[in-house]
């Protein structure tokens, strides 16, 4: 039997294991995603509440530049979301001159609800993600 082989229907090479051939899944070394930690909670998500993309995601070799997409989707919504409630509650600098303390809870405040947002729209929310 041949040690490797290559499946034209799915693109994958196999490794021959002893009597079974698995496949050969090696992350290309000059890719390098960063997937932060909306990344990682959508890879927990998917793990735990839809295996069948999961799998389809890392025998493609997709998942990880999906959850860099996801990633960097999500850091942008949480920042346009949390200017938009700051404009919204009117927190700007003269407050932050006036009472830096109020500043502080304001802007807490307005980061925490922008983070539920994206949790529960964007890491919770749809599937947002074609077939592989």
């Amino acid at each position: 039997m041949e040690k490797y082989i290559y499946d034209n229907s799915n693109g994958l090479w196999y490794e021959l294991h002893g009597d079974y051939y698995l496949p050969c899944m090696i992350i290309p070394e000059d890719e390098v995603h960063i997937i932060g930690i909306w990344g990682r909670k959508r890879h927990q998500y998917l793990r735990e509440h839809s295996p069948i993309l999961y799998s389809n995601l890392i025998l493609s070799g997709k998942l990880f530049s999906y959850l860099a997409d996801i990633y960097t989707q999500d850091r942008n919504k949480l920042d346009l979301l949390e200017t938009q409630l700051a404009e919204k509650d009117g927190i700007n600098e003269h407050l932050k001159a006036q009472d830096q303390m109020a500043w502080v809870r304001a802007k807490n405040n307005i980061r925490n609800r922008a983070e539920e947002i994206v949790l529960k729209e964007l890491i919770y929310g749809g599937m947002r993600y074609e077939n592989p």
